[in-house]
């Protein structure tokens, strides 16, 4: 029986994941709230199955994730989130030890997903394979941001929440989300560090204003 470690911390989600793995058979199961206790818990269970939300978790890049892998390398990974970067999934899919589902999958695909993974397969859902088919000269033309999203883009960097910038802007918590997935599908990135890197790089921001 496979030890499983659900790192995701969208309570909802988790719990959604405990019952597919239980219905499965699978009853070792254990929570990872930080990328401390996933360490953790992977030194006690170097072989375990990880079901990762890499967006809201935190672990800062991509590099940092191969990193984690590179320690534990019997470790199964399932990246589980709303929305990754092509070029972030090119990056860990040279493994074999990396599944690939975004939570807009069907049930019946999460759960074939779960159970090549469990048989230490390797899973990349069909939207996923979509965007990868896609040539990764065509992803240029989308890093040009709006001059809101530009906007949006600062303010995350200096540490500001979606709804501290909705607030700011007199918008909606809705509208100022859907600006920051376009953001990060445009510059290709999945998370806040990455995307502050990025806003440092082309002069945005004032390394003095970065304090994430």
């Amino acid at each position: 029986m496979n030890a499983i470690i659900l790192a995701d911390r969208q309570d909802i989600t988790a719990e959604g994941i405990r019952r597919v793995f239980e219905a499965m058979g699978e009853q070792q199961l254990f929570n990872a709230d930080d990328k401390a206790g996933l360490v953790e818990l992977l030194c006690r269970y170097p072989d375990a199955v990880v079901v990762l939300d890499f967006t809201l978790f935190d672990i800062n890049d991509a590099e940092e994730l191969m990193v984690l892998h590179e320690r534990f390398q019997q470790t199964r990974w399932v990246l589980f989130s709303v929305d990754l970067s092509s070029d972030m999934v090119r990056r860990v899919a040279v493994s074999q030890c990396f599944s690939v589902l975004l939570k807009e999958c069907p049930l019946h695909e999460i759960k074939e997903c779960l159970q090549m993974a469990c048989r230490h397969n390797r899973y990349i859902c069909r939207n996923m394979m979509e965007q990868l088919l896609v040539p990764a000269h065509h992803d240029v033309e989308e890093t040009r941001l709006t001059k809101t999203e530009t906007q949006i883009l600062v303010d995350i960097a200096r540490g500001m929440t979606t709804k501290e910038i909705a607030e700011k802007r007199f918008s909606s918590f809705h509208t100022v989300n859907t600006h920051r997935k376009n953001i990060f599908r445009k510059l290709g990135v999945n998370t806040v560090h990455e995307a502050t890197k990025y806003a440092l790089r082309a002069g945005l921001i004032d390394a003095a204003e970065y304090y994430i």
